[in-house]
This record gives structure tokens, C-alpha cells and sequence, in this order.
């Protein structure tokens, strides 16, 4: 199947609002000039029903098709945060707002469904109904699960729901996908490290919070090594380790803050039994004691089996079956389409 020669037509439009975008990156639920901008593009496409404020700041559009005799309605969905890092890429379309990017290619995600409600609103060809969702607060906020505990799936009565991501590592024209398990839970901890502060020159009269925080780390990392099935997937990282302020005094209190993720509900209650325990007891062990904050983030994101067969026949109707992997290998990354793909099947691909 060619690509629709319409649809190639949109390409230098659908490549300037991607610009736009990424000039104007917005954070989380902050995201009122791009909801704006989404909003403003599908009521001028002819959308049939536009909606804002749809989990805070979301935006959903519905595109009715010539003929509703299925009574199929699909939901389409695209992210539209940005991260908080400093662009130095040099571009001439680079990032206007300090601090702020389109790294993970939420403006991508975006002008594509934006080109893809174009053509479905002025095309029409198709049975059912089309519903474009335009989320926030992908990037750690769970903007997914803010649009579902809104009510959209009822709402709009959505029956199947699919996503898309940009892999810059894959060849430009392939795709991949997998049935189940394609991208992990992510739970992230915090670790208080309470001591007794004394000076570098008697480290006898106190208890070496550093000594503990770094015990602790390294054991941590013996959590997958040595509890976990050699035949299972899981990563525990420590990302931050901060206390001291001085090259002779030993510090009373230090914090440790970290990541797991896991594919696997059993290994996920695995490692968090593990890092409590081990932080807890080597802290212990040294006279300390360790607070463990952990939190459950974004969970498993699973792909429904006949959904996925589905989007594999579209992708390799328009790529060709050998440029679409169908089992490819999951991702240890997070993703909060995992809480549509929890409330509706569905295929992220």
C-alpha cells in the first residue's frame, strides 16, 4: 500500500508545526499554548467534536467517518510534554525556552496525529469513528491516567486504543512492536540516611553516613544479580547520591534517589521488597537508619495480542513485511500509555 498521495502532500505543512513545537517546548500539565495550537488545528480541519481540559490539559477530537454502519470507535494518541534539558543542538528551529526540550519526540507524536486528523477530517473515508487524543504529562506526570480517570473511554465510547513512538535508533521507514510486554513498570525510591555527624578526625564518635549510603548502594546492585530468576528482566539504578558539604566534617544525613523497572508484577514486588530491606538493613547493621520512600510509577505497558497482529498488518501493508519486527526485544524504559492500553486493548508500536 503507497502512501496516500495526500497525505505526502501534508508533508512540509505536518514538518512546520513539528518545528513549531519544538521551539516552543512546554512541561507536564503545562502545556497550554500546544493544547491551544492542537485545539485550534482540529476545529479548523472540520473535527466534529473538539474537547480541552480533558485530564487538566489534554485535548481530544472526534472525526466522524462516511459511514458509521461498524459502530467502531479507535482512539489515536500522541504525547505533547517536553523534558527539562538545555537544547545545545544549534538548529535553526532549536529550542526557544531555557531549559526546556523536545527530547523524546513529543513534537513528533504530535504534528503526525495532527496530520493524520487532517487528512481523516477532510477524507472521511472510513466506517466509524476516529477519536484523536492529545496527551499531557507523558514525562513522569501520568497525564494517560489523568485522561482515563476523566472518564474519556466512556466519554467518547472507545473501544481500541493505539499509540506511537519515534526510535531513533531503528532505520528510518521500519517499525517494531511485540505482543505483551513492551516497555517496563517504573517505581522510583528515595533513601534517607540518618547518622551521627563528627569530625573527619574521629570518625569513632559518629556513624559514617557515606560509609552506609555507599554500602547500601553497592549492594543494591547485587539485588538482580542475586535474588532475581537469571531468566527475568529487572534494573535497580541509583541516580543520585548527595551529602557533605566539607572535606573534614562527616555528614549526619544522606540521601540516595533511584529507579527500578521490571516487566514481571512478581518481579516488581521482588525488588521492592529487596530494596527496602537491604537499605534498611545494612543502615542497621552500621548503627544508622535508612527511611525508604518507594513509589509505584507508570506500570507494565502490554500490548493486546489481536490488536497487535492488526497494527503489524497496517505497518507492513505501508513498509513492507520486511521492514516491520513483530517480537522485537522489550524496552526497559516507562511509558504511561500503559494505563490506556490497561483501560482499553490495544497496540503501542
Amino acid at each position: 500500500m503507497p502512501i496516500i498521495n495526500h497525505v505526502a502532500s501534508l508533508h512540509e505543512e505536518i514538518t512546520g508545526w513539528r518545528r513549531d513545537l519544538h521551539e516552543n517546548p512546554e512541561l507536564l500539565y503545562d502545556v497550554h499554548r500546544t493544547a491551544a495550537m492542537v485545539a485550534d488545528k482540529l476545529k479548523a480541519f472540520g473535527c466534529d467534536e473538539v474537547v480541552t481540559g480533558v485530564g487538566r490539559t489534554g485535548v481530544v477530537g472526534v472525526i466522524r467517518g462516511k459511514s458509521g454502519k461498524s459502530g467502531k470507535v479507535i482512539g489515536l494518541r500522541a504525547d505533547m510534554d517536553a523534558l527539562p534539558i538545555e537544547e545545545i543542538t544549534g538548529l535553526p528551529y532549536a529550542s526557544k525556552v531555557k531549559g526546556k526540550m523536545h527530547a523524546c519526540g513529543h513534537d513528533g507524536h504530535t504534528a503526525m496525529l495532527l496530520g493524520a486528523a487532517k487528512y481523516l477530517a477532510e477524507s472521511r473515508n472510513f466506517d466509524g469513528t476516529a477519536v484523536v487524543i492529545f496527551q499531557p504529562a507523558e514525562e513522569g506526570g501520568a497525564g494517560g491516567k489523568a485522561m482515563v480517570d476523566d472518564g474519556m473511554m466512556d466519554r467518547w465510547g472507545i473501544q481500541e486504543v493505539y499509540g506511537m513512538h519515534n526510535a531513533p535508533g531503528m532505520p528510518v521507514g521500519t517499525f517494531a512492536t511485540r505482543k505483551g510486554a513492551l516497555l517496563a513498570a517504573s517505581d522510583f525510591f528515595s533513601i534517607d540516611i540518618e547518622g551521627k555527624g563528627s569530625h573527619a578526625a574521629e570518625p569513632h564518635k559518629g556513624v559514617d553516613t557515606l560509609v552506609v549510603g555507599a554500602n547500601i548502594l553497592l549492594a543494591l546492585q547485587t539485588i538482580v544479580a542475586r535474588n532475581l530468576d537469571p531468566l527475568k528482566s529487572g534494573v535497580v539504578t541509583v541516580g543520585a547520591f548527595n551529602g557533605g558539604h566539607a572535606n573534614n566534617v562527616i555528614p549526619q544525613h544522606v540521601k540516595m534517589l533511584g529507579t527500578v523497572r521490571t516487566l514481571l508484577p512478581e518481579v516488581r514486588d521482588l525488588l521492592e521488597k529487596r530494596v527496602i530491606e537491604t537499605a534498611q538493613g545494612i543502615a542497621a547493621a552500621y548503627g544508622a537508619v535508612a527511611k525508604v520512600d518507594y513509589r509505584r510509577s507508570y506500570p507494565v505497558t502490554v500490548n493486546h495480542g489481536r490488536e497487535t497482529d492488526f497494527a503489524v498488518s497496517v505497518a507492513a501493508e505501508i513498509a513492507g513485511r520486511d521492514k516491520v519486527e513483530p517480537d522485537v526485544t522489550p524496552i526497559m524504559g516507562g511509558e504511561d500509555f500503559s494505563f490506556m492500553l490497561e483501560a482499553r486493548p490495544g497496540n503501542m508500536i
